[in-house]
This record gives structure tokens, C-alpha cells and sequence, in this order.
């Protein structure tokens, strides 16, 4: 039985603010952001996109008329909801025209919830092998202006459809995971945004890694040669580097300690530039892995899900022969490159009109090619949904 993920997308807003302005505009030294924490830009979502409208814009190029009648379980995985009870699911099911029996949930836990879809659906697909589950993790990280954490905030989602004989990547049967109760970040329901202990949570972030590495190598008996590369969940890029460098010991020989982390820095160009995204952060991760780095055919790939409070995943996926023809890294690099740069003002404006529900579609709607989906207005508390080219 091989079940693994056959295709997967993303979308990232129109917007961004340049992490090097927003540094002056809070007068921190540029470098803490570009160099301390890794991040060059932070992507900006209008009030226009939610997690609803991204994660369609995410998955609708690349499902086919025969991915949507295979779909049997469409599940949202999300820190970011918009409603405590009706899942996120439904809402893209009906949109995106996915067959009307298939199963639509929506999960959480923190930024490690796509992992444990990844997992249902795999379990679920086990005696389904004609049919699909399409998973979509979609987020937006919010803080608050001026707060510690507004450097690490972003937003967008990935798309990924998990089926048998899979085109890009199978999943092996070696996860392990780990759970811990720790308060290092967790946002109450009477709370706009979330509460955060950030030295905790670094070092819960580390802890959770070095655990499970130990408890994966023990039961694997895996090491660092088994594997091209690793992928980290990243709320911004020099965290999973910091967990990273604790396992690369000086018993690790020089060249396959520079191999991992030549490949690190490749998973993490797209991150870079758009921020947190939760639970697709690993996923983003992932994709800007397999656009910009090297690998030979069946070549492995650990991976590391993490989401505070605190739930951790290590597992491995196995290339897929010709892979890369299932990529659009010319598509992806253009959707990153032709977003438009607000001030700092504009995104502060942007940042409360959001927290308001103020739309201001003409100045959010712009004509990319990628923002086909947007939320058009909320009446009686139903969101209404319209495709740019027809809003009639």
C-alpha cells in the first residue's frame, strides 16, 4: 500500500510589508528581523481573504473534474476559524464543486493540526483505493501592532491531495509523535489574539524535536545519512535552524553537516518571504524544498510538525520518480514576486480594518492572476463568497 501526496499548492495574499521598514517604523535594528529571526517579508492578508477564500485559491488549480468526484474527505486544518461550530471545510467543498458525499472537517491544534489530517487521511485511504482526501492548511497569524510577536505574523495556505500511488511524495510508516501539556503559546476563546511566553516556547520548540529525534532514531534506527534532507515547521526561519544545529553535533562529519544545512536554507525561500502561515508552515516549507533543491530519485526526507501547547511529529516521505513534473515553481516564484508592497502605514490600516471587518474591495482586489476567490461582505453572519470575472 502506497499513499502519499499526489499534488499540492499554495497561495500567499497580494500583499506584503517589508520586514526591513517595519523594523524602522518600531525602531529595532533592521538585522534583528532579516538576520536574528530570518525574515524578509511578511505577507499581508486584506479582510478579503480568510482562511475560507485562501484555502480555495490554494487548491482550485490544481484539482481536475476526476480529483473532485474521488474526493471522498475534505479537511481544513487551522489555528484560524471563523466559526466555532460549522467547519471551514464546507464552505471550500461547495466552492471548489468537490462530489456531494464525501466527509468535511475541520481540526486544530495549534500549527501541528495538517500533520494529523495528513495521518486521518492516510489511515483513510488504507481500503479506499479509488478515492482522495484533499487537505488544506490555511492560517493567519496575528499578534497585534506593535507586540513582540508582529515580526513572526504572515498568512496563506497549502493545499495538498493525498491519494495511492502518489506523484510527489509517500508517506512512510514511521511517525512518531509526542504530546506535552506547556503553556508556551495558546489563545483563549475571550482573546483576539494569541498569549505567548516566547522564551518557552523556543525552548519547547527544541525540546519537542530532541525528543522525538531520540525516540525516532531508537525505533528506526535511522540517522542523518538516511536522509537528503530535513523540513521543519518554521514560525520563522532560524527556529528550525536552531533545532536543527542541536543534533548536528561535532561527532557529525563536516559534510554532511554543510549537505543538511545547504538544504535547510533551500526549504526555507519561501518562508522567508511570507512568514507564519501555522499549520502550513511546514507544508510551504516543503514545497519550497522540492522547487529549490537537488535530489535523486527516492531520496528520503524527515520532516518535523510542531504546534505549541504542545503536540510534536517526526516522520519521513520517499520522492517520487519525476516528482518535479508535478511542481510550478515558475508559477509560484511570480505569484511571491508580483505582490505589492504596502508601507507601514497601509498595513496598519489594513491590520485594523481586518480586526473591524471594514472591507475596501477596491482598493483589496487587485488583478493577479492567483487571487481568484475573495469574501465579498458578511451579512446576518453568513459569508459571502464571489470569483474575480464574476461578480455578478
Amino acid at each position: 500500500m502506497i499513499i502519499g501526496i499526489d499534488k499540492l499548492d499554495f497561495y500567499i495574499p497580494n500583499f506584503y510589508v517589508s520586514m526591513t521598514d517595519l523594523a524602522k517604523a518600531r525602531q529595532i535594528e533592521p538585522e534583528k528581523f532579516t538576520i536574528g529571526i530570518g525574515q524578509t517579508k511578511m505577507a499581508v492578508n486584506p479582510v478579503s481573504q480568510d482562511i475560507i477564500s485562501m484555502g480555495v485559491n490554494a487548491a482550485q488549480n490544481m484539482l481536475t473534474e476526476e480529483d473532485k468526484k474521488d474526493i471522498e474527505m475534505v479537511v481544513v486544518a487551522t489555528e484560524s476559524g471563523v466559526d466555532h461550530s460549522k467547519a471551514a471545510s464546507i464552505e471550500i467543498h461547495s466552492m471548489l464543486n468537490i462530489q456531494p458525499f464525501a466527509r468535511c472537517i475541520e481540526m486544530k491544534e495549534a500549527c501541528y493540526s495538517a500533520t494529523a489530517a495528513i495521518q486521518l487521511a492516510k489511515d483513510f485511504l488504507s481500503n479506499r483505493p479509488d478515492k482522495k482526501v484533499l487537505v488544506i492548511a490555511s492560517d493567519i497569524a496575528r499578534y497585534g501592532l506593535n507586540s513582540g510577536g508582529e515580526p513572526t505574523q504572515g498568512a496563506g495556505a497549502v493545499a495538498m491531495l493525498i491519494s495511492h500511488n502518489p506523484r510527489i511524495l509517500t508517506l512512510n510508516d514511521d511517525s512518531v509523535a509526542h504530546t506535552t501539556n506547556v503553556y508556551d503559546f495558546w489563545r483563549p476563546t475571550s482573546e483576539k489574539y494569541p498569549v505567548v511566553d516566547g522564551a518557552l516556547s523556543k525552548d519547547a520548540y527544541i525540546d519537542s524535536f530532541n525528543t522525538l529525534w531520540n525516540e525516532y532514531t531508537k525505533r528506526t534506527k535511522y540517522g542523518l545519512n538516511d536522509f537528503e534532507s530535513f523540513c521543519f515547521h518554521v514560525p520563522f526561519t532560524k527556529m528550525g535552524q536552531k533545532a536543527f544545529k542541536t543534533i548536528l553535533s561535532e561527532n557529525v562529519e563536516d559534510s554532511t553537516k554543510n549537505r543538511l544545512m545547504d538544504a535547510y536554507q533551500d526549504s526555507v525561500n519561501y518562508n522567508r518571504d511570507v512568514g507564519n502561515i501555522y499549520t502550513g508552515s511546514l507544508y510551504l516549507s516543503l514545497i519550497s524544498l522540492l522547487e529549490n533543491h537537488e535530489f535523486q530519485d527516492d531520496q528520503k526526507i524527515c520532516l518535523f510538525s510542531y504546534g505549541s501547547g504542545a503536540v510534536g511529529e517526526i516522520f519521513s516521505g520517499s520522492l517520487v520518480p519525476g516528482y518535479e513534473k508535478m511542481l510550478d515553481k515558475e508559477r509560484h516564484l511570480d505569484m511571491l514576486k508580483s505582490r505589492k508592497e504596502l508601507t507601514v502605514e497601509e498595513y496598519e490600516h489594513f491590520f485594523n480594518r481586518f480586526d473591524n471587518g471594514e472591507f475596501d474591495l477596491e482598493q483589496e482586489l487587485t488583478q493577479d492572476p492567483y487571487t481568484k476567490v475573495y469574501l465579498d461582505s458578511i451579512e446576518g453572519h453568513i459569508r459571502n463568497y464571489k470569483q474575480q470575472g464574476n461578480e455578478s
